[in-house]
Parts: C-alpha cells; sequence; structure tokens
C-alpha cells in the first residue's frame, strides 16, 4: 500500500497560513496538542486536482530554525523528521506575506535550503496591491529556485494552482536533484539578500508605498533612528511643560477660587478646614497636573497610531540585546510608561520565563505618569522656567532628563541581573511593522478622555481617600498654643520617627511624611505636600502656586533634586506590586523588587544630595 504524502505549511507569524490551511482542507481537519508540549497541532486533508490526498498539516509560526520559544522548537523538529511519531513532510508550503516580503524571505532563505521539495505561496496579494505595491511572481520564483504561486487565502484565490503546484512538487524537485547545492549563509547574509529579491519582484509601487519605504530608511536607520526617537521624546517633554501652563494656571485658579467660595460660605471649623485643607488642597494639587498628562498621553498616542511606536521598538532593540533582553521587552516596558501595571501583565508576550522576569522587575523604573505631578511641582518650584536655546526651557530639559535617567537605570539594572539572578542568552527579536497612517481624530480624543477618566478617577477615589485620611492625621491632636500643628498631630509623629533614616540624604519632616501616603498611588506624593503645608498655614491657600512658593521657600536645591532622584527610582504604588506578585506566583520576587528599589532610591537620592552640597548648590 502506497504511503499517503505530507505536507506542511511553514511561514512567519501573521503570514496567513492559519487561513490557508482551512480555505485548503475546510472541515477536513482535527486539533490536538503535540505529545508533551502545549502547542496546538492541526492536521487536514488535502485533495489535489489529481485526486490524491495528502496530509496537510499547519505548523506554528517561526522567524527562524533557531528555535526561540517552543513554537519554533515544534516547527523546527517536524521539517526536520526529529520529532517523536512525526513523519518528515514530503513537501513544503512556504507562506509569505507580499506586503512584507522582504521580512519573510529571510526565513523562506532557510526553508528552501533544506533541499525539501517546496511550493511558495504569495499570500494577501491583494492587501500589497491595495498599498499600491504589484509584485511579480516569475521573477520572485526564479530568485527562489522554487514555484510561487500568488493567493488570497480569505478569498480562497489561487488555491486551485497552489494545490496543482503540491501535486507537481516532488517531481520538479526531482528534476533539480542534480542542481549545485544552495551553501549556507548567515543571517547578516540573509537579510542583504532578501532585500534584493525583494526588490527585485517589484514590478511598480505606488508613490506613497515609496514615501514609507523612505520613511522607513531613515527612521530605522541604526545611527539616525535612535536620533529621532530621543528628539522626538525631547520635544514631547518640552511640550508637556510648555503647552499645559495656560490650561494649568486655569485649574488652579479654579482650585483657588473654589476654596475662597467655601471659606466665604462657611464658618471657620472641622468642615471648612477639611474642605479647604484637606480636599481641595490634596486633590486639587493633583488634578492641576491634568493637562499635562493629556499631553503626554497626546504623543504617546499618535506614535502607536500613526505606526511609528512599532518601530521606535525596532530602532531600540540594539540597546535592549546589549543588556541581555529581547526586544520583545520594550513593548512592555512602553507601556509601563503611562502605567506599570498593563506594563508587567504585557510581559505574558514573552515567552522565555528569564527574559520576561527581568522585563518584570525593571518595569516600574520607567517613568509612569503617575510620577509626573511630582516631577512637576518640583521642578516648576526649584527650576527657573528660562530658555537655554531656541525652543529649549530648562524646566522642559530636566524633566526629559529624568525621564532617561529612568531608561538608563531599567537598562544597567537589567543587565545586572541577567548576569546575576536571571541569567540567560538574549533571544532574537523580529516584529510586524504595521502601515503608516494618519492617526484618526475620533480615534485620539477618545484615547485621551479614557486615560484622563483614568487619572480623574483615581484623584476622585484613591488619592481623595489617602488625602483626607493625612489631613485627619494632621489635625489630631489639635496643637498648644505656640506649637505647631504638624509638629503636635499623628502624622508629625510618624514623620518625627521616620525622619532620622532620611535625613542624610537630605530630606526634611515634609517630604519624608509625603513618602508613606505616596505607596498608595504616587501622585499622593503632592497631595501629601499641598495638604500639609495648607494645615501649618494661617492663610489657607489652596492653590497650587501656593504649594510651589512654599516649595521654593523651604527647600534648597540639593534637597530638591533628592526628592527628584528618590522618585526616579523608587518602587511603584502597591497596586503594581500586587500585580507582580499575580505575574510571577508568590511573593519571592516582588519583595526582591521592592527592596532593591528601596535601595536603589535611597543611594541615588542620597549621591545627588552629597553631590549637590559638595558643589555649592
Amino acid at each position: 500500500m502506497t504511503r499517503q504524502r505530507r505536507a506542511a505549511l511553514v511561514g512567519n507569524p501573521n503570514a496567513g497560513k492559519s487561513a490557508l490551511f482551512n480555505a485548503l482542507t475546510g472541515a477536513r481537519q482535527k486539533i490536538a496538542n503535540y505529545p508533551g508540549v502545549t502547542v496546538e497541532r492541526k492536521v487536514g486533508r488535502l485533495v489535489l486536482p489529481s485526486g490524491e490526498p495528502v496530509e496537510l498539516v499547519d505548523l506554528p509560526g517561526s522567524y527562524s530554525f533557531d528555535a526561540a520559544s517552543p513554537d519554533e522548537e515544534v516547527t523546527r523538529k517536524v521539517v526536520m523528521g526529529e520529532f517523536p511519531g512525526e513523519a518528515k513532510p514530503d513537501a513544503l508550503i512556504l507562506v509569505l506575506d507580499a506586503a512584507n516580503l522582504e521580512q519573510h524571505l529571510v526565513f523562506a532563505q532557510e526553508v528552501i535550503e533544506l533541499g525539501v521539495p517546496t511550493v511558495v505561496a504569495l499570500n494577501m496579494i491583494d492587501l500589497a496591491e491595495r498599498d499600491g505595491l504589484v509584485l511579480d511572481p516569475a521573477a520572485l520564483s526564479q530568485a527562489l529556485g522554487v514555484p510561487v504561486v500568488p493567493t488570497v487565502a480569505v478569498r480562497r484565490r489561487g488555491l486551485d494552482e497552489l494545490a496543482e503546484a503540491i501535486g507537481a512538487a516532488e517531481t520538479l524537485a526531482e528534476l533539480r536533484e542534480h542542481d549545485e547545492p544552495r551553501p549556507h549563509i548567515t543571517l547578516p547574509e540573509r537579510r542583504l539578500t532578501a532585500r534584493n529579491i525583494a526588490k527585485a519582484a517589484i514590478l511598480s509601487e505606488s508613490a506613497e508605498h515609496r514615501i514609507h519605504a523612505g520613511l522607513d530608511k531613515v527612521l530605522l536607520h541604526p545611527w539616525l533612528g535612535p536620533v529621532i526617537l530621543f528628539a522626538l521624546l525631547f520635544v514631547m517633554f518640552q511640550a508637556v511643560f510648555a503647552w499645559a501652563a495656560p490650561f494649568a494656571d486655569a485649574l488652579d485658579a479654579g482650585a483657588g477660587a473654589l476654596s475662597g467660595w467655601v471659606i466665604d460660605s462657611l464658618p471657620a471649623g472641622f468642615l471648612r478646614d477639611l474642605l479647604t485643607e484637606g480636599v481641595i488642597a490634596g486633590v486639587g494639587a493633583v488634578v492641576v497636573f491634568l493637562p499635562q498628562i493629556v499631553i503626554l498621553f497626546f504623543f504617546i498616542l499618535l506614535m502607536e497610531a500613526s505606526g511609528y511606536m512599532a518601530r521606535a521598538a525596532f530602532v531600540m532593540d540594539r540597546m535592549m540585546a546589549s543588556v541581555g533582553l529581547s526586544g520583545k521587552s520594550f513593548i512592555p516596558l512602553l507601556s509601563s510608561f503611562a502605567c506599570a501595571i498593563p506594563g508587567i501583565m504585557a510581559t505574558r508576550s514573552i515567552a522565555d520565563p528569564k527574559d520576561r522576569l527581568t522585563t518584570i522587575l525593571i518595569a516600574p523604573l520607567m517613568t509612569c505618569s503617575a510620577r509626573l505631578p511630582v516631577y512637576a511641582v518640583v521642578i516648576a518650584a526649584v527650576i527657573p522656567a528660562t530658555s537655554v536655546g531656541p525652543g529649549i526651557g530648562l524646566q522642559g530639559l530636566v524633566l526629559f532628563a529624568l525621564y532617561v535617567l529612568g531608561i538608563v537605570g531599567a537598562m544597567v539594572v537589567a543587565l545586572v541581573l541577567r548576569r546575576s539572578v536571571t541569567k540567560g542568552d538574549a533571544s532574537g527579536f523580529i516584529m510586524e511593522l504595521p502601515r503608516y497612517q494618519m492617526p484618526a481624530v475620533k480615534d485620539l480624543l477618545i484615547g485621551l478622555w479614557q486615560r484622563a477618566w483614568v487619572f480623574l478617577r483615581r484623584a476622585g477615589t484613591i488619592i481623595f481617600a489617602a488625602t483626607v485620611i493625612l489631613w485627619l492625621l494632621l489635625t489630631f491632636p489639635k496643637a498648644d498654643p505656640g506649637e505647631s500643628q504638624v509638629d503636635a498631630s499623628f502624622a508629625g509623629q510618624i514623620a518625627g520617627a521616620m525622619h532620622p533614616v532620611f535625613e542624610p540624604i537630605g530630606f526634611n519632616r515634609e517630604m519624608t511624611l509625603a513618602l508613606v501616603p505616596a505607596m498608595a498611588a504616587r501622585e499622593v506624593a503632592v497631595s501629601s505636600l499641598a495638604t500639609t503645608y495648607a494645615v501649618d498655614s494661617e492663610d489657607e491657600d489652596a492653590t497650587n502656586a501656593a504649594l510651589e512658593a512654599k516649595v521654593a521657600a523651604l527647600w534648597s536645591l540639593p534637597t530638591a533634586l533628592a526628592f527628584l532622584a528618590w522618585f526616579v527610582f523608587a518602587p511603584q504604588c502597591i497596586s503594581t506590586i500586587a500585580v507582580a506578585r499575580r505575574e510571577t506566583n508568590g511573593w519571592k520576587w516582588p519583595l526582591f523588587m521592592v527592596a532593591y528599589l528601596f535601595g536603589l532610591a535611597y543611594l541615588f537620592a542620597g549621591l545627588t544630595y552629597w553631590g549637590a552640597v559638595a558643589l555649592g548648590l
């Protein structure tokens, strides 16, 4: 009895293999797992034009036979005939995305080098044509040395031609047995070859496609790319201060007016003090930074929607690899600029467990949006609003430096971790680059509203509760005549007990006190300072300008710089620690994270303070 022939679908992820498998086999398929692994195994029956049945296997997407994940390991073993119980395929159907041809041709060369009868399915040809790219399958076939069939799996275009080519694949391979074997080439050589083959296969391309290709040559350039990325970040942080000022002033004036109305409407007493010193001074001191939060997210959403964010990850891959991380870690770390919680959860996409753990441990070092109010109020208070060049403000420059310090700190910590507790080799990184497109105004507005609402909801819940509790601790017990209310309060006693630990690194009592509620949410540090100074003040001024004036008057520059350095490295909020515990299935790594972050925060705050004092600042 003649053995039934076997063919396998191979290719990069997102090439349309599964859609092609479904179109070729229809309902004649079954799904299970490969023995010993949790990788899906899909097998179906393809009937050739001659009536001969062929067993068709849909293999997991791979970027290389140098396996970096369980999926790629399964694909390699099945193709090589090394997987227990799996016969080696008699033919391979190599699926390429016509719209991302150059990238997919890198792996294609590895597949064809095996010498197994191969047919190329040039899939999603309609999407390539939609993007203004017309390809020549005949030229591609000549360059690769195997048959190439244009297909559109979801519309069942080219399936008959593909089935016919599969039937003839073994015969064609036999005719080429006497050809000289293809030499093994390195990855850089494959990439260069892929570029040349893709270029030769283009019949025509639209002006838009040429523009996009030209943009990629600049934005993905190994030297220009990082310069452009950091220039964009620099502009973003300049805008956070320059553009937000009028809106922040308006909100601050509104808080002051509301506080004045409460003072005029209510008699002196507990309720009036609670509203003015606690709620308005505390919560209002955070809400006033809403414009800066919105501007920050505007730039982030703009980069995501335009297709640039993925390219930023690609540009940063070299730096990530230099500290032992996969480029896959960059996307979760980018998410952590908004909040470390979704950033830590996004690490689930990282296959290597040590890569994933390292990314979780350094995610809190990315400067989340909750730090922005802390940075903004201290910078505005102690850094002059002067220009250091055309369109370059000193305050925005300091803010940019703080973000860069967080990034550099994360990379150094990652390097140390990968050489010690999470020791291992960096895995490879290839990703699909989305099309460039103009962001939809509606989508931007919806995204900004969602993030603004999250910020306001935190202000109305966590920050509100923490502020009211802190105000009560600052208000009771009442001070004796001539005694400072803060000194007499429960909060003052707590700060007094903690202060000896933090005094060597330049922290005053109010700064020390602000560290405790800041564990609930970073922004609470600002509301804590505002509430503390409001309680200890006689004029009941609840505006943010009043807080900045207090900081400017009572803090030295070394003290203020030490406070900023602390928040670059200090552990994230309790919610982040809880998520880290859930994602690592225990308390060992979250406690390790908290310990090393506290240690770094104390060390760098101290170094900053001592260095500034030594320099006479």
